[in-house]
């Protein structure tokens, strides 16, 4: 039985919303062009990913999973606007959670997923993403 965690990323269609400050995202955004999925980019930061979107008003009604890896904003703010589009499926990267954020895994219509990277799940075995998944798994934290 897959994890919540893993079941994300079984989905397609995501949203990755960086600002830069996390190098996961970069990688997450790899990932997930290896494994075919897809994905548009909102980028926050001063040099922009090519190909990339600036504003949450630019995001296709056709995106259904969200990860936010940001620290120059609040990312429950941005969790509330897309929600209004009918968004309800977040992943927000380890360590970039906020009190606002942990705040909103309590509302029934959202599904938010906290404290994870989203390399422990994506990474492959022969990496360091795969040994922080051997690590999360021998401490029961994956």
């Amino acid at each position: 039985m897959l994890t919540k965690q893993e079941e994300f990323w079984e989905r397609d269609n995501f949203l990755i919303i960086t600002d830069g400050t996390k190098p996961a995202m970069k990688w997450t955004i790899d990932e997930l062009r290896k494994r075919g999925k897809s994905f548009t980019v909102l980028d926050y930061s001063d040099k922009s990913i090519e190909g990339s979107i600036q504003d949450i008003s630019e995001v296709s009604a056709s995106v259904k999973n969200v990860v936010i890896g940001i620290t120059k904003r609040e990312p429950a703010r941005i969790i509330e606007k897309l929600a209004e589009k009918g968004i309800v499926d977040f992943w927000v990267h380890w360590k970039t959670d906020t009190c606002d954020v942990n705040h909103l895994e309590y509302y029934p219509n959202l599904n938010v997923i906290t404290g994870k990277c989203p390399m422990m799940y994506l990474g492959s075995g022969a990496s360091i993403h795969g040994f922080h998944r051997f690590v999360a798994k021998a401490l029961g934290q994956y």
